[in-house]
């Protein structure tokens, strides 16, 4: 596909083999059944937050949709397929013209959800449904536990920005959807240029310590950054001793000095002794930066501390203890025969050990108090109640095959503030505790 038909600045790869091969294997026993075309309705949710944490995020639906339409069967992957015997020819045949010609729903990126919560819902015949299973799955789990863990550090963080750095600390590619993930959450800029590139996110990035390593003494290597970058840059000053550090850093660049960055030791107790030091040095408007294997709770401990910005990689990019989302996708419903006017069954898989799931492509809705606060997560099937009509979530995202709900990466940003400003205060405790809205199926 051409790079611009995404509105994106690098080339996309087919995504047509993120894919287990029992998709491939399901399709080809439908084709061969007759059942291949039979309408279908696949839903995404989760059956529980991860353990202590009170609300989700939904992120990744951007990607979602550009993976969507790049899910082609190019010749050479046709090939793959055919050689290693994966599928007959009948079906390589089919995947050859595939296009996702369905429709999908889901709930707007950036918006929160709850145990049960319709998060995507994906309809169109059997067949070309069931090839999105991982693609979907893969994107939404590693993104929204990303945007998860950002969104709860950037509430304890209390409005003072956060940079994201946890490129070294992950795969190489999925480093930059988790940069995407950490912007939507609420982090302000990330050092990956890749993310930069690809997604517009600003990028920040001064120097690490062997840049000071390298030089003979600290002040050369002080001496050497502000001449290039100027007096506003941010000196890393823990690389010997802090206090020796801060006064040539000052002595250097001037009052004028951008920012120190600390990486290591009693950041609450070294943060403190650097402003007295900065102010009495007249460096009074010189900001603190502090990194260090950072999460929310580290974050929220330096709440009291005068740090101005916080750096955040290992514990963002892994979900802070929950790397994935542990959402599934699941078929609800199915038609009775193959032709478009066959009646819908719905269907739901009956098992014990908490695996079970309901039947029916669901509507969902948030009624609020009066105060705008909202009260639950409401979730049926059928018709939506004429009461809820107009608290509705879920949104079109794919019609007929054509995406229609892509929107800029800032808007699903602002989204998720306003959704979680809308919930009851108590999703902003970091304290461990049940999902802050209670699922209630009607």
């Amino acid at each position: 596909m051409d790079t611009g038909d995404l509105g994106l600045p690098v080339p996309v790869p087919s995504t047509a083999l993120f894919t287990d091969q029992y998709e491939f294997t399901m399709l080809q026993a439908a084709l061969r059944g007759g059942t291949a075309d039979r309408r279908s309705v696949f839903e995404v949710f989760t059956r529980r937050l991860p353990e202590g944490r009170r609300y989700g995020v939904v992120a990744g639906t951007g990607r979602v949709l550009d993976a969507i339409e790049n899910f082609r069967f190019e010749e050479k992957v046709l090939r793959f397929l055919r050689s290693h015997g994966v599928v007959d020819g009948p079906t390589l045949d089919w995947l050859a013209d595939y296009r996702f010609r369905g429709d999908v729903y889901g709930y707007p990126e950036g918006e929160v959800y709850f145990p049960g919560s319709p998060i995507m819902r994906v309809e169109g015949t059997f067949a070309e449904c069931v090839l999105l299973e991982t693609v979907i799955l893969s994107i939404l789990n590693h993104d929204s536990a990303v945007a998860a863990a950002a969104s709860r550090m950037a509430v304890a963080a209390g409005g003072r920005p956060l940079v994201e750095m946890g490129a070294r600390r992950t795969h190489e590619l999925a480093a930059v959807a988790a940069s995407r993930a950490a912007y939507l959450g609420g982090f302000a800029s990330t050092s990956d240029l890749a993310a930069g590139f690809r997604y517009g996110i600003p990028t920040v990035g001064t120097s690490a310590h062997a840049f000071t390593l390298l030089h003979d003494t600290e002040r050369d290597a002080f001496t050497a950054q502000v001449k290039s970058l100027g007096s506003g840059t941010t000196l890393l000053v823990d690389t010997y001793d802090v206090a020796e550090a801060v006064r040539t850093a000052v002595e250097v660049a001037g009052p004028g000095l951008g920012a120190v960055r600390i990486d290591s030791g009693d950041l609450l107790l070294v943060a403190h002794r650097v402003r007295q030091q900065l102010d009495d040095l007249g460096a009074t408007d010189t900001r603190i930066v502090v990194t260090s294997d950072l999460d929310e709770y580290a974050i929220a401990s330096l709440a009291a501390a005068p740090v101005d910005s916080y750096g955040v990689g290992t514990r963002l990019v892994t979900g802070s203890g929950h790397p994935t989302s542990s959402m599934v996708y699941k078929l609800v419903a199915r038609a009775d025969g193959d032709g478009p006017d066959a009646p819908m069954r719905s269907v739901a898989k009956k098992s014990t050990g908490g695996k079970t799931s309901i039947g029916g492509a669901k509507w969902a809705a948030r009624p609020r108090d009066a105060a705008g606060v909202a009260e639950a997560e409401r979730i049926g099937t059928g018709p939506v109640p004429e009461e809820l009509a107009g608290v509705t979530l879920q949104v079109p995202l794919v019609r007929g095959g054509e995406t229609v709900g892509r929107e800029p990466l800032d808007a699903a940003r602002d989204r998720h503030r306003r959704a979680l400003a809308g919930l009851p205060m108590s999703a902003t405790q970091l304290s461990r505790g049940e999902p802050v809205l209670p699922t209630e199926y009607v």
